[in-house]
């Protein structure tokens, strides 16, 4: 387990965990004790319009030390590793070493191993699969994506597998042959103090249910009121966690309470497939304690 006191004040830091972890606190401590700029790398929190629902850090925080990439996206708009990529690139020869915190793998492991030049998806390849997902499920296009690919994929991602599917329809090549040709990584894991979060899973489950109250006293359904007349099943940025929950309150297809219980379950089960890629992928982080 790393110690505070381990990291030097001239390495960039990498932190990355499950949901509701602690990541954002130890980078503002790491910030105050050493300098740094936090930079996120959550790939629902860059969009502007859910900030109490994805857990954002507060604006008491934001004015203790510099932040990037928290929210600067519209919630309409198309973001990917690659859009984050293009974003961080400056931030990594700024004046301030960063430390890079969140909790989506893909983003860490883009990063530190590099990312495939891969085309960007037309739009009526990406409206057929939406087509073909609302009718049917994820279970056809999966079946249509090569063996190498699927045998690389997370294939309870559901984004994951739309995104693999596309790409082999729209370049006639798997995703699996697009990772083989990347080129190298912007930031190595050798240069930097690579962090992961090791958490007792009970511990996590109970702040996770208590974070999602909280979210609700802090005015998380009034966030989705405000985000309720240009609602988008389809839009990244409604996959924020509790998002189609509480719009479903909204809607009146579900209590508060259902709403509730819903999303924290939903946060369960993500934090569960996190803890599952930190310990397939990350294997040569340090381990973090929070505990």
């Amino acid at each position: 387990m790393i110690q505070l006191s381990d990291i030097p004040a001239n390495r960039p830091v990498l932190i990355a965990g499950p949901t509701a972890s602690g990541k954002s606190a130890l980078a503002l401590q790491i910030a105050r004790d050493s300098g740094g700029v936090i930079v996120n790398a959550d790939a629902i929190q860059v969009f502007a319009n859910w900030r109490i629902l994805t857990a954002r850090p507060s604006a008491e925080d934001e004015a203790e030390a510099p932040h990037r990439l928290y929210g600067h996206i519209p919630g309409d708009a198309e973001y990917s590793v690659g859009h984050w990529l293009r974003d961080l690139t400056p931030i990594l020869t700024g004046p301030e070493r960063p430390i890079i915190v969140g909790g989506t793998g893909l983003y860490f492991t883009a990063l530190t191993e590099g990312l495939a030049d891969i085309p960007a998806t037309p739009p009526e390849i990406r409206a057929q699969a939406d087509a073909r997902i609302a009718e049917h499920g994820h279970s056809p296009l999966l079946d249509e994506i090569d063996p190498e690919t699927r045998a690389r994929l997370d294939v309870l991602n559901p984004v994951r597998v739309q995104r693999a599917w596309e790409v082999q329809q729209a370049t006639g090549r798997g995703l699996a042959a697009w990772q083989d040709d990347t080129p190298p990584p912007l930031l190595p894991l050798s240069s930097t103090v690579p962090i992961v979060f090791d958490v007792d899973k009970t511990w996590l489950n109970e702040r996770i249910a208590r974070r999602f109250d909280a979210m609700l006293d802090h005015g998380a359904l009034d966030e989705a009121r405000a985000n309720l007349p240009t609602w988008n099943p389809a839009s990244l940025s409604a996959k924020a966690i509790g998002a189609p929950e509480l719009i479903a309150h909204l809607q009146g297809d579900m209590t508060l309470e259902q709403a509730r219980d819903a999303a924290t379950i939903a946060t369960r089960q993500f934090a569960k497939r996190q803890r599952t890629w930190f310990r397939s992928k990350m294997k040569e982080w340090v381990k973090f304690s929070p505990i």
